[in-house]
């Protein structure tokens, strides 16, 4: 460098100096924590009953401490991967994200008995746990389901492909299974594109941020972007409201798995989840008086009408759910000081919860119906 040219490293020393401290470079946010508490103070039908969420909140911390709840309670159950159970890190990775792009509308109107179920393992499998065991008996009868190069594959994977995994014990079959395989290809192709054809690269574009790793779901793959501008709704501000469900649990699937640990389990700022709004957090919360609803929305509900995905009513729901968990992790938090919860422990939490409350009938409130692949 000769003497007439400026050392423009000095200069943005002198310019940090003058200003100030050398500013960081600013962490990534969803957003989903921001959206959900501007609709609650907005929300006309959907309200948080407070004393009801104190007394939640040394409930569910009380009962996690019993059953022992951690990140390690997610690959103790029988269906999900893990590297302890001989499965390599990187199947592990391509499984979750698979999991995750199809982890959606499973309810049915129809009884137990009768709705869609899996058979696997001499078990019947219904719900959430139909779409693990359908891609396990899947990859175990030698279909590679959790391959984005497959899933491009449109001489051999196609919506008959998609019908015989997800082939059901009963009448009723795998709803919105178009959908799943539109949601397939598209990631499959997003992957080629961008990511050398395997979620790892995404991963690792992350940089160990839960946030960012969201972001990069949200903004890159449409069928992750579950934000909104409700249809007939007061909330008029121009940002979309993002509620992110399915992007957030797949981080949290990760983080969980790999109980925070390694290059795929490991995130900074993994408290920047928030809880994953679906219909059955809602249902659970309302169960214990923390979510109260006004009288057209219960009888919606009870009735067991169709709420329309982005509207009013579903996205109140929905955002005053992430809040009220928020809330919720916040007493814990201030009566428990070091307590090692987050909005996701107390999810996972209350989501096996109401499910043993379904498998026992002891349900005293139905879950809002809704279907949409956020959810």
């Amino acid at each position: 460098m000769s003497d007439s040219e400026p050392d423009l490293e000095l200069l943005e020393l002198l310019r940090q100096h003058l200003a100030g401290k050398p500013q960081k470079a600013s962490e990534p946010e969803t957003g989903v924590l921001e959206s959900a508490e501007y609709v609650y103070n907005n929300s006309i039908d959907v309200a948080l009953d407070m004393r009801s969420c104190k007394n939640a909140a040394k409930a569910i911390y009380s009962q996690m401490q019993i059953k022992s709840y951690s990140p390690a309670t997610w690959s103790s159950h029988e269906l999900h991967p893990h590297p302890s159970k001989g499965d390599k890190p990187e199947d592990v990775v391509a499984f979750i994200f698979a999991m995750d792009l199809l982890n959606f509308s499973f309810w049915s109107e129809k009884s137990e008995e009768e709705r869609f179920a899996i058979e696997y393992k001499g078990k019947k499998w219904t719900g959430y746990w139909s779409l693990v065991a359908g891609l396990q008996r899947a990859l175990e009868e030698g279909i590679p389901i959790t391959d984005p190069h497959f899933w491009q594959n449109e001489d051999e994977f196609t919506i008959e492909t998609l019908r015989h995994v997800f082939r059901s014990a009963t009448s009723e079959q795998m709803p919105l299974l178009q959908a799943r395989l539109s949601c397939l290809r598209e990631a499959g192709q997003i992957l080629y594109e961008k990511y050398s054809c395997h979620p790892l690269h995404l991963i690792t574009t992350s940089r160990h941020s839960a946030a960012r790793l969201v972001n990069l779901l949200s903004d890159t793959f449409p069928c992750f972007n579950d934000s909104h501008f409700p249809l007939d709704t007061p909330f008029t501000r121009r940002k979309p409201i993002r509620l992110l469900k399915r992007a957030q649990i797949l981080v949290a699937d990760l983080w969980a798995c790999f109980e925070g640990q390694g290059p795929y389990g490991t995130f900074h700022d993994i408290d920047k989840i928030t809880m994953f709004a679906d219909y059955r957090i809602p249902q659970m919360l309302n169960q214990m008086g923390c979510l109260q609803y006004s009288p057209p929305l219960e009888t919606a509900i009870r009735l067991k009408r169709d709420i329309p995905s982005g509207s009013n009513w579903e996205i109140q729901l929905r955002a005053c759910s992430i809040w009220c968990v928020e809330l919720i992790r916040r007493e814990i938090v201030k009566e428990n000081p070091g307590a090692k919860v987050n909005a996701i422990l107390i999810d996972f939490f209350l989501y096996d919860t109401i499910k043993e409350m379904e498998e026992e009938g002891s349900e005293t409130v139905p879950h809002h119906r809704t279907r949409s692949i956020w959810y």
